[in-house]
């Protein structure tokens, strides 16, 4: 009988791939618009971007426009959710799965290359991102570069597809998803882990530290509760269309909400955000990696 598994050792390991997935993001972060001595040089502001600065999962929107050029077909989606929701109820507890499921989160994306990425993402943000990006979210935005402070995306999207994004609404620069590439080319493996939850909050750690940025004056903007390790490490933390769990934190800490959905898709969303959620970064993501491990 081969012995227990060792859980002990686990939380040390999600942490450490956190802090590898948030140094990367940081490390690749866009800061050519930064480049100039901002007015307001030790404060910055940090959006997450699905469903606080765009309607929807942005790796959602990409999956899509990716099938619709044929890199996958929906039969091979549909077979992937399925195998996505039995490692959900099944899986969860066994290291091969949860290895499997963070390398194959962005393996749809292996054995194409980096430039093809990105000539598709500029593509995919006209026909299915820019009619979404939230109005209210672009104008807080754009008040903190009225201010002279930069404004970075912190978002589990692949870097490139943020990079895009960030640069089309004029911000600073984003950090993302890091996938591995060799001279150009997409393995399928992650860079540490995804950029979700305390990785975000490592990300924003490590460029807090490269950009001599004052955390304390900073803001973070985002709609999810997995997102309070970055709004916690901020001084001015708000919530965006929040879920229903980041709205009582906020009233209960009294941070700012903001919620630029109507009433009836607000009600509609706190009550199902938590089940979509991980179906729009997981589901889709494994479903379009099927195709990757092909080609």
């Amino acid at each position: 009988m081969n012995p227990p598994p060792d859980r002990s050792r686990r939380p040390l390991n999600l942490q450490l791939r956190s802090t590898l997935a948030g140094e990367a993001a940081a490390a690749a972060a866009e800061v050519e618009s930064a480049l100039l001595t901002p007015a307001d040089p030790t404060s910055a502001a940090f959006f997450d971007v699905d469903n606080t600065v765009m309607q929807g999962a942005s790796i959602f929107h990409l999956a899509r426009g990716l099938h619709r050029r044929h890199f996958f077909t929906t039969r091979e989606i549909l077979g992937a959710a399925w195998k996505q929701a039995y490692f959900r109820v099944v899986g969860v507890e066994d290291p091969d799965h949860v290895a499997d499921a963070r390398n194959s989160a962005l393996g749809f994306i292996a054995g194409h290359t980096v430039a093809e990425l990105e000539e598709l993402g500029e593509e995919i943000f006209d026909e299915a991102m820019a009619h979404r990006i939230w109005p209210g979210t672009r104008a807080l935005a754009q008040l903190h570069l009225d201010q002279g402070q930069r404004v970075w995306l912190i978002t589990a999207a692949p870097i490139e597809i943020a990079q895009i994004i960030a640069r089309r609404l004029g911000l600073t620069g984003a950090l993302g998803t890091v996938a591995e590439h060799v001279d150009g080319v997409y393995t399928g493996r992650l860079v540490g882990d995804l950029l979700h939850g305390p990785a975000k909050g490592e990300a924003v750690k490590a460029l807090a530290a490269r950009e001599d940025l004052d955390l304390a004056a900073c803001s973070a903007y985002s709609d999810s509760f997995n997102d309070l390790p970055m709004l916690s490490l901020v001084g001015d933390p708000c919530a965006i269309n929040p879920d229903a769990r980041l709205r009582a934190h906020a009233r209960e800490m009294g941070w700012r909400i903001r919620d630029y959905r109507t009433g009836r898709k607000a009600a509609r969303a706190g009550l199902l955000m938590g089940a979509v959620a991980g179906a729009a970064t997981g589901t889709v993501a494994a479903g379009v990696a099927l195709r990757g491990r092909r080609r």
